[in-house]
């Protein structure tokens, strides 16, 4: 390999924000905040999503909206399907 071309590649600690699991792995990504995990500080990037709380890997379907436009969707067309 090419010296000085290729990113810092580290041990870091992924959270899922929706379940809270968390696990170590090596990475390329850092976050700015860093935990204490088995004995190591790492640096901790925080995902929306992960294979803990994906839809298709759990078996359960379930709606995020942080802004409400499900909701707001339902509302506005909640009339037209009476009809």
């Amino acid at each position: 390999m090419k010296k000085g071309i290729h990113p810092d590649y580290h041990k870091t600690l992924f959270v899922d924000s929706s379940t809270g699991d968390e696990w170590m792995t090596f990475s390329t990504m850092g976050g700015s905040d860093k935990r204490e995990y088995e004995g190591e500080e790492l640096p901790v990037v925080r995902l929306d999503v992960s294979s803990y709380s994906h839809p298709f890997w759990t078996g359960h379907a379930r709606e995020l909206d942080a802004e409400g436009r499900i909701d707001r969707f339902r509302r506005r067309y909640a009339s037209k399907k009476k009809a």
